[in-house]
C-alpha cells in the first residue's frame, strides 16, 4: 500500500474562511478521496496558523485575549470544513504543544548541522502585515504589496535572529530543475525558477519584544516569526522529531495558494535542507477565486460568504461548481448566475435526472433487480474511456479535467436511453434488449457514483446506497469499474438527488 501525504495550507487565525479558502479545501479533500479510492494509505492535514501579528491585532480588536480568540476562530474553520465533508485525518493548530516541540526542534538541527546559518543581525525594510512577511523591492507594485494593495506597508527596523537563506537558492534551484523536487503547475515553477534565478536574501525569522509567538531558543526576548514557525507545521503533523515520523514524511505534495509560493519553495526547502531533512516532493499551488474579477479574500471585503454559498444549493453542489467552474489552477470567477446554471444543467437536469429514470425504469421493468447481462455495450465502452480519461487527468491534479470526464458519461449515458428507448422495448416486450440496456445502466450508475464520490460524497453516497451498495465507494468498487458486479442486485428510487429551486414568485 503506497504512503500519500497531502496537506493544505494551514489557514491564518484573523476572520473568517471565505471561498479562496474552500476552493483550496475542497480540492485538496477531492484529491485524498480519489487516492483513498486507489487503496493509497492516505494522511490529510487541515489546521490553523495562530501566531503572529494579525491574530494579535484581530483578537485586540475583538477584545478577546489571543489564546481564546484563536480556540474560537480554529472552531469555526474546522466546523466549516465539516459541513463541506472534508475528510482531513489531523487538524494541527501551531499553538499546539507538539508544534512548540517541533520548531524547537527543527531550530536546535539547524544550530547543530548549520550553525552558521542562524546569525543575529538588523533588519530594515518594508513589511506587510496581511502577508505577515518582509517585502523585497522586486515583490511591489506601485510600491505596494501586490497580495494586499489596500494595506500600507510599514517600515520596519529591528535586530533580530537571521536565516542564511542566500546560501540555498542554487541547490533548490538545481532541485526544481531535475524534478527531484516540483513545483507544480508549470506557471508556477516557472515563476519560482525566475525567483532563485535572480538570487534569494537572507531572512529576518524573529520578532523581539512580540509575545503573541514560540520563544526563540536561547533568546526569551524574541519569538520565532510566524512564517518560519508555520512552515514546519507540515512535519509536526507527520510527528517530527518523535521515533517514526520518517513513515509520512516527506510529504507527497503540499497544496497551497499561488501568492505563498515563494515562501513554500524557496524558503522552506532551505529551512529543511539546513535541518538536513527530506524535501516535500511536490508543491501544487493553484489560482485564486475571483468575484468581479477581484481575488476573494478577508481583507479585500469581497462579498460572497461560504455560509450564504452553501445554502444556495447545498455543499457537494458548492464543491462541484468550485472545482468544474474555477478549476485547480489557473483564477476563475464565481457568479451566482453560473453557480445555478451547472447546477441545474449538470447536476439536477444532468446526473440527477440520469440516476431518477434509469433506476425509475428498473424498478418499474424490472421490479428493482439488475439484470444478468454481463455483455458490453456501447454506453460500456463510454464508460471505460471515461474511467482512462479521468484517472489521468486526477493523477495530475486537473479536477476540471476528471469532472469533465465522468460528466461526459452522464451525456453518453442520457444518449444512450435515448437510443435504446427502453419504454418502447418495454411495450414490445423485447426483453433481452430490454434487460442489456437495463443492465448497462446500472453499471453506467455504478461507474458515475464512483467517479463523482471524490467531488460530491454525500450526494454519491445517497445514489451508491440507491444502487443498492452497503457503505461508501471504495477502493475495492474502483477495482471492478471495469465490469461492475451489479447482476442480481436490488435497487431502490432514490429521493430527489439534486432538488431544483423553487420558482421565485411574482
Amino acid at each position: 500500500m503506497r504512503k500519500f501525504y497531502l496537506t493544505t495550507a494551514i489557514d491564518y487565525a484573523n476572520g473568517d474562511p471565505h471561498l479562496g479558502h474552500t476552493l483550496e479545501k475542497v480540492g485538496a479533500d477531492c484529491i485524498v478521496r480519489y487516492h483513498r479510492l486507489r487503496g493509497d494509505a492516505v494522511h490529510f492535514v487541515m489546521g490553523m496558523d495562530e501566531h503572529g501579528q494579525k491574530v494579535a491585532l484581530a483578537a485586540e480588536k475583538a477584545g478577546m485575549a489571543p489564546s481564546q480568540w484563536v480556540d474560537t476562530i480554529s472552531e469555526r474553520f474546522a466546523s466549516t470544513w465539516r459541513a463541506l465533508h472534508c475528510s482531513e485525518d489531523d487538524w494541527i493548530r501551531t499553538t499546539e504543544p507538539r508544534h512548540h516541540t517541533a520548531v524547537t526542534e527543527f531550530l536546535r538541527r539547524i544550530q547543530e548541522y548549520h550553525p552558521d546559518d542562524l546569525y543575529v543581525g538588523e533588519y530594515q525594510g518594508l513589511y506587510c502585515v496581511g502577508c505577515e512577511e518582509f517585502k523585497q523591492e522586486s515583490q511591489l507594485v506601485n510600491g505596494r504589496c501586490g497580495e494586499h494593495p489596500e494595506r500600507e506597508l510599514v517600515r520596519m527596523k529591528e535586530t533580530n535572529h537571521f536565516f542564511r537563506l542566500s546560501r540555498y537558492g542554487p541547490r533548490i534551484l538545481e532541485d526544481i530543475r531535475s524534478g527531484a523536487f516540483r513545483v507544480e503547475p508549470g506557471i508556477r515553477r516557472n515563476e519560482v525558477l525566475k525567483v532563485l534565478e535572480g538570487g534569494l536574501e537572507d531572512v529576518s525569522i524573529s520578532r523581539a519584544r512580540f509575545p503573541w509567538g514560540i520563544p526563540f531558543p536561547g533568546d526569551p526576548d524574541h519569538t520565532v516569526y510566524v512564517w518560519f514557525d508555520a512552515l514546519i507545521n507540515y512535519i509536526t503533523a507527520a510527528g517530527f522529531p518523535h521515533d517514526g515520523w520518517d513513515r509520512l514524511w516527506p510529504a507527497d505534495v503540499h497544496v497551497i495558494g499561488k501568492g505563498i509560493t515563494r515562501l513554500h519553495c524557496c524558503l522552506w526547502p532551505a529551512m529543511l535542507l539546513a535541518a538536513e531533512l527530506p524535501l516535500p516532493r511536490m508543491v501544487w499551488a493553484h489560482g485564486y477565486v475571483q468575484w468581479d474579477g477581484a481575488k476573494v479574500s478577508k481583507s479585500s471585503g469581497t462579498a460572497v460568504s461560504v455560509e450564504t454559498a452553501l445554502a444556495r444549493h447545498g455543499p457537494d453542489a458548492l464543491r462541484y461548481f468550485l472545482l468544474r467552474e474555477v478549476g485547480f489552477e489557473s483564477d476563475g470567477n464565481f457568479t451566482w448566475d453560473r453557480f445555478d446554471e451547472r447546477y441545474t444543467a449538470d447536476l439536477a437536469d444532468g446526473l440527477g435526472n440520469l440516476a431518477s429514470r434509469s433506476l425509475a425504469m428498473l424498478d418499474r421493468y424490472r421490479g428493482g433487480i439488475v439484470p444478468d447481462r454481463p455483455e458490453a455495450t456501447s454506453l460500456d465502452q463510454a464508460g471505460t474511456r471515461a474511467i482512462d480519461t479521468y484517472a489521468a487527468a486526477m493523477d495530475r491534479f486537473d479536477l476540471r479535467g476528471a469532472g469533465d470526464a465522468a460528466w461526459s458519461l452522464v451525456s453518453d449515458a442520457n444518449q444512450y436511453i435515448v437510443q435504446t428507448a427502453p419504454w418502447a422495448l418495454a411495450k414490445e416486450s423485447r426483453d433481452d434488449e430490454l434487460d442489456a440496456a437495463m443492465a448497462a445502466l446500472a453499471r453506467c450508475l455504478f461507474r458515475l457514483a464512483v467517479l463523482a464520490a471524490p467531488f460530491m460524497p454525500e450526494r454519491m453516497l445517497v445514489l451508491w446506497q440507491a444502487l443498492g451498495r452497503s457503505g461508501a465507494p471504495g477502493e475495492n468498487d474502483w477495482s471492478v469499474l471495469a465490469d461492475p458486479p451489479v447482476a442480481g442486485d436490488r435497487t431502490i428510487r432514490p429521493p430527489v438527488l439534486f432538488p431544483k429551486p423553487e420558482p421565485a414568485k411574482a
